[in-house]
């Protein structure tokens, strides 16, 4: 904001908020530095910035607004797209016959006043505001989409036609295609979808009860309740449900899979459909996957160390196999698209087998497995072969044919990546000698595996403690607290001679802004080389356990191993880590 400097000094010394050493200092560097006194000073920690910004506003004669706690009507609030608002830290929050009243911290943004102005079509008044009040208007964005959609879904299930069925009078086809298109319904499920995706949920749960019907959702990768609906909706939604994912609405003995895509609020997201028959009804489960999702890195995937060093050394070979285990929702389809976005170059040819197609990515060749037709893992690998690729990607290994195919793939001058349902990256081993795969062979070929799963992230405001002794000792008998130690201080986590009892460690700080503390999730992962140590074992058949023994005398960090490290870096909670990694 432009504001003379003589005023700016002026009303800063007649305030109070800065000493006349202060400001002549400031002043000085203001000069050398060639910015504003303002600045310097904020810069310095002599003056808040949000002090400044109420002196430049009164100089300006703009008016400042604090809305700390003023609660906004959601009509108005809902002016302005919430991305827009927090990207620009503008917000609208009063309507009046002379125009729209909105706040802002740097009333110079005319990008943000024209997009408003060209949105709602009206007059714009621009007052200043300050950090705090923009943060509490942000959060109620959510909260009021929270309140309106439980409004709108608990006002049209009231007004839903109950459907009355047993099993000699099922309902026809063609009613429960007219109960589907039914306003209220569509309304209902659109707002569900909808609310889901503003709550960054990655799965819904449709659950009929013997007298209601339960919405859940999974945030985060824990489980929690919306809403619950009256027992009468669950036809309707079913019905809705299945006519979006071209299911057969008459068939409710047998489950059934399918898909839908939709847009909300300029994202694409995909949902994967799954209903199954219960005692009480059918139980419908979508996942939500987002289009646009990438653009990570493997060091945001939580990556690090002589793990992404190793993980890296995988990748830039031509050929082989680079695995990536754990139980469905771990994250592994994501590990898997990165290192693809990393290896998508223009000198290389990438396919892909998958099932679903989570993401779509620019210049990589991906094919949607589609078993009803014949078109399986095996033989989608197959055809692939055939297209002269050079790195193949198979969303999953499931069964012996494709593990073979997989392996030739790599033998013969391809790099594979793929994923395997394990517990640990050791067990990975003995699974795929399972499948028929020869010990000899997978020596030949397997490069790394990763063992991977999801903890969530704590929030910017968190509790710190220490360990006691005895906590240690309990905790130094399920991981190697030494190695885990070695690396924090490799890694320049914590300062060289540091002990356990030394090591901040940190609890979650539930606020307004992070209802239960933590906010996203990260990977715990263990990473392991195929060494010579390695290959001994793998070439005389042994268990999973001699393996994982190996490859910790090597250096590798176990998951829970990795999970302390992250703990230790502020980043979850020892709690979570042992949530998510069963001993």
């Amino acid at each position: 904001m432009l504001v003379q400097e003589d005023k700016l000094k002026k009303f800063i010394l007649d305030s109070g908020l800065a000493s006349r050493a202060e400001v002549a200092a400031a002043e000085k560097e203001a000069e050398k530095a060639g910015g504003s006194v303002g600045d310097v000073l904020v810069k310095g920690g002599k003056l808040s910035s949000d002090d400044l910004r109420r002196v430049q506003a009164y100089i300006l004669g703009i008016p400042f607004v604090d809305l700390k706690v003023q609660k906004i009507d959601f009509d108005t609030l809902s002016l302005i797209p919430e991305p827009i608002a927090r990207k620009h830290n503008v917000v609208a929050f009063r309507k009046t016959a002379s125009g729209l009243e909105v706040a802002m911290l740097d009333v110079d943004d005319l990008e943000a006043i024209d997009f408003v102005r060209k949105k709602v079509g009206t007059r714009i008044l621009t007052r200043l505001t300050d950090v705090e009040s923009i943060k509490n208007v942000l959060l109620q964005y959510q909260k009021s989409l929270k309140a309106e959609f439980g409004d709108i879904i608990q006002q049209d299930a009231q007004s839903i036609k109950a459907v009355s069925e047993s099993e000699d009078t099922p309902v026809s086809e063609k009613d429960l295609k007219k109960l589907a298109e039914d306003l209220p319904v569509v309304r209902i499920v659109d707002t569900l979808l909808n609310h889901a995706i503003i709550q960054n949920a990655s799965d819904i749960h449709i659950e009929p009860m013997e007298n209601q019907l339960l919405i859940r959702y999974r945030i985060d990768g824990i489980l929690h309740d919306a809403m619950v609906l009256p027992r009468d909706s669950a036809p309707g939604i079913t019905a809705r449900i299945k006519v979006l994912s071209n299911l057969k609405l008459d068939e409710k003995r047998l489950p059934q899979d399918g898909r839908f895509k939709i847009e909300f609020n300029n994202e694409k997201v995909s949902f994967r459909v799954s209903t199954l028959p219960t005692h009480h009804g059918e139980k419908t489960v979508m996942r939500l996957l987002r289009e646009a999702s990438g653009g990570f890195s493997l060091e945001s995937l939580g990556f690090h160390g002589a793990g992404l060093e190793a993980l890296h050394n995988a990748m830039k070979q031509r050929v082989g196999m680079l695995l990536v285990t754990g139980p469905t929702g771990s994250g592994k389809t994501t590990t898997l698209y990165t290192a693809l976005d990393i290896l998508n170059t223009a000198d290389v040819n990438i396919s892909t087998v998958e099932d679903p197609i989570e993401y779509q990515m620019p210049r990589i060749n991906q094919t949607q497995v589609k078993p009803e037709i014949g078109l399986t893992f095996a033989n989608g690998l197959r055809a692939l072969l055939r297209q002269d690729p050079d790195i193949i990607m198979v969303g999953e290994i499931r069964d012996g044919e494709t593990a073979s195919l997989g392996i030739n793939a790599a033998l013969t001058g391809h790099l594979v990546l793929s994923t395997l349902h394990t517990n640990s990256a050791a067990g990975a081993i003995p699974r795929f000698i399972d499948m028929g795969a020869e010990p000899f062979l997978i020596i030949s070929t397997v490069n790394v595996i990763v063992a991977q799963r999801l903890v969530r992230k704590l929030c910017g405001a968190k509790d710190k403690y220490f360990l006691t002794k005895s906590e240690i000792e309990a905790l130094s008998k399920k991981a190697d607290l030494e190695r885990v130690l070695k690396a924090l201080i490799e890694e320049g986590i914590v300062p060289k001679g540091t002990d356990w009892d030394e090591v901040p460690l940190y609890k979650p700080k539930p606020s307004l802004e992070c209802e239960e503390g933590y906010k996203g999730r990260i990977g715990i992962h263990e990473v392991l080389k195929m060494t010579p140590g390695i290959r001994s074992h793998v070439i005389v058949n042994s268990p999973a356990e001699k393996i994982e023994e190996q490859a910790r005398k090597e250096g590798m960090l176990t998951m829970l191993e990795d999970g302390l490290f992250k703990a230790a870096n502020g980043m979850t909670t020892i709690e979570e880590v042992f949530r998510v990694v069963s001993e």
